[in-house]
């Protein structure tokens, strides 16, 4: 195994002491436990967005805090969920006296701390689940659909309204729309390899890729032999598209995401099929948002993610951010 680390015990730690060197402008790094925090936070009178979940999927979450996006995120261990006291200190130190709203990706060991720290905390705290996986109904590591690339989408457009001074229940009303009009599926072409295990999590021959990834590694729907670029995007498109499903004269936001290993020559590439697609359906993309967002480790791999917009969510959607991973209108 050969990876830029000094210590598979250390890899999370040492990261963030490296987000915080370089980001110190926009976030503040808190490690017993560890948190990482808007470094403006607590901001009076405003709804904390607060999500969190297991390292090696950067730049989610911590990338994505700072104005306009989260105001805390609680980095696990690598691919393993945070504690309840990470996501309690999280809240006690962004409560700006509005109470929180917790993002939490539907993996068992993210629900139950997330919903053991929403107990436990002295603010108003409310929670949302995204399961927008459509690979999948259950898995080793959920009971329902996993929560993927839809997540990025959630806390930018929530953490846009919280910035412009949504309260709490408007705030859970829109996440919960959002949460019902997304959903995303992914595909491998080679595994990851967690640092302390120091071995591939699966394997996979040269000819084969694994329709319907998880982001830690988990199966899919189908192992298939590897195809042309076109048709690991309608691998991908079709079963999203039917979900929902999509229709001719939906307005979407079409994210497509790379798993970490993926360059982006190939995953433009892949975008520009899926655009034409979309387009051949009669389904205009409005919003776009293409690269490196929800990964898992070095893993060569693309997601794709659809977002059925309406007007809030556009308006919301190109409000300014500015965070590590993203920044604009500032």
């Amino acid at each position: 195994m050969k990876k830029i680390i000094n210590d598979p015990e250390t890899v999370v730690r040492d990261a963030l002491r490296g987000m915080q060197a370089a980001h110190s402008d926009l976030l503040t790094v808190h490690y017993d436990p560890a948190v990482v925090v808007r470094a403006d936070a607590p901001v009076r009178g405003k709804v904390a967005i607060i999500s969190g979940g297991g390292s090696g999927h950067e730049p989610l979450h911590g990338g994505f805090v700072g104005r306009g996006m989260l105001d805390a995120a609680c980095p696990g261990a690598v691919f393993t969920s945070p504690t309840p006291d990470q996501v309690l200190d999280a809240v006690a130190r962004t409560d700006g006296g509005a109470g929180a709203l917790l993002i939490v990706k539907n993996y068992t060991g993210d629900v139950l701390n997330f919903e053991t720290a929403g107990e436990m905390a002295e603010s108003e705290v409310r929670s949302v689940v995204i399961d927008d996986d459509v690979a999948v109904k259950d898995s080793l590591y959920t009971a329902g659909r996993r929560g993927v690339g839809g997540t990025v989408l959630l806390e930018k457009i929530v953490g846009a309204a919280a910035e412009r001074g949504d309260d709490l229940a408007a705030c859970e009303a829109l996440a919960s729309r959002v949460i019902g009009s997304v959903r995303s599926m992914g595909l491998a072409l080679t595994a990851c390899t967690v640092p302390h295990a120091g071995t591939p999590s699966f394997e996979l021959a040269d000819d084969e890729m694994e329709i319907g990834i998880g982001i830690h590694g988990e199966p899919g729907r189908q192992r298939v032999r590897a195809g042309s670029a076109s048709e690991m995007v309608s691998a991908l498109l079709e079963p999203v598209l039917e979900d929902l499903p999509f229709a001719s004269g939906d307005r979407v936001l079409l994210f497509t995401n790379s798993m970490g290993g993926t360059p982006l020559i190939e995953l433009y590439l892949a975008h520009g099929i899926a655009e034409q697609l979309l387009a051949d359906r009669g389904i205009t993309v409005e919003r776009r948002l293409v690269g490196p967002y929800i990964t898992s480790l070095e893993m060569q791999g693309m997601s794709l993610t659809l977002l059925k917009l309406d007007d809030e969510m556009i308006e919301l959607w190109d409000a300014p951010v500015h965070t590590p991973a993203l920044r604009w209108g500032v």
